[in-house]
C-alpha cells in the first residue's frame, strides 16, 4: 500500500494536472468532479525513449458502490467504523482512460451531493476500493492530512486538516527528492480548483483566487508539490452575497 501511494506521489508530482470542480446549486446540494490528467508535454521528459514504446488501452467506468457489493461478504465483516467510512463513498463514480494511441491518460472521479458535507475526499477513491479488494482495515491506512466541505448560511468552506504530522514529514522529505531529481525540468504539475456558486461571490480567503466577470464563480491554481507537502495552504473560505428576497 505505501510502496504503491510512493509511486502515485511520483507519477502527479512531475507530470500531472489535477482539477477540482465543484457546482454548487442554492439548495446545498451539487457536483464534486476531480480530474486527474497526465501532462502529455511533462510525460515525455521524464519516460524519454519509454514514451513512444507504450501499448496500452484502456477506458472504463464504475461506481465505487459496485465493489461493496462484489465483496459484500468480506465487508459485512470489517469494523462499523470503516463500513461507515466506505459507504459514504458509494455514490462515487470513476472513469479512467488509459490510450498510449490518442495519448490521454485520465481518471475522473464524480460525485453528487444533498449538502456540501457530504462530499468526500475523492483522492482517497483508489485507495479505499483497493482495502474492500484485499479486506484492508483503515489503521493500515497512511493519509496525513483530510479534506472536509461546509456550506452554511452564506459561507462556503474547503478544510484541509493534518492528521499525522509525522506521515507528513515523510511524504514532505519523499516529494524534496523528487523535486530534486527533477529540477530544470519544465514540467506541469497544477492543482487547480474550479468553484461555481449560485451567487455572487462577496470574499475570497485567498487573494490570489481569480473571481469571474459574473462574481459567481472562482479558479485558484496552486502546484501539486505545495499541495502534497503543505495540504493547509489550499483551505478556502468563500463568502456569497446575500439572498435576497423579493
Amino acid at each position: 500500500m505505501k510502496r504503491f501511494f510512493f509511486l502515485f506521489l511520483i507519477l502527479i508530482n512531475v507530470s500531472c494536472q489535477v482539477t477540482e470542480t465543484i457546482h454548487l446549486n442554492s439548495d446545498g446540494s451539487g457536483i464534486i468532479e476531480v480530474t486527474n490528467l497526465r501532462e502529455e508535454h511533462s510525460y515525455m521528459q521524464i519516460a524519454k525513449e519509454n514514451y513512444s514504446k507504450e501499448d496500452i488501452y484502456k477506458d472504463t467506468t464504475y461506481v465505487f458502490g459496485d465493489y461493496i457489493k462484489k465483496h459484500q461478504e468480506t465487508f459485512s465483516r470489517t469494523p462499523v467504523a470503516d463500513q461507515k467510512v466506505f459507504l459514504r463513498y458509494s455514490n462515487v463514480k470513476v472513469h479512467r482512460k488509459a490510450s498510449s494511441y490518442e495519448k490521454e491518460f485520465r481518471t475522473t472521479y464524480t460525485q453528487n451531493f444533498q449538502k456540501a458535507s457530504d462530499i468526500v475526499d475523492l483522492s482517497k477513491t483508489d485507495h479505499y476500493i483497493d482495502d474492500i479488494k484485499n479486506n484492508y482495515a483503515l489503521s493500515a491506512e497512511e493519509h496525513y492530512y483530510k479534506v472536509c466541505y461546509d456550506y452554511t448560511g452564506n459561507r462556503f468552506n474547503r478544510t484541509v486538516t493534518i492528521i499525522d504530522t509525522l506521515e507528513q514529514k515523510k511524504e514532505f522529505d519523499k516529494i524534496e527528492e523528487i523535486k530534486a531529481k527533477y529540477k530544470g525540468y519544465k514540467l506541469v504539475q497544477n492543482y487547480v480548483l474550479n468553484y461555481h456558486f449560485p451567487r455572487k461571490i462577496q470574499s475570497v480567503s485567498n487573494p490570489f483566487a481569480k473571481i469571474s466577470d459574473d462574481r459567481k464563480s472562482l479558479s485558484l491554481q496552486f502546484l501539486l508539490s505545495d499541495c502534497l507537502q503543505n495540504p493547509i495552504s489550499t483551505n478556502l473560505e468563500v463568502v456569497l452575497e446575500p439572498e435576497t428576497v423579493d
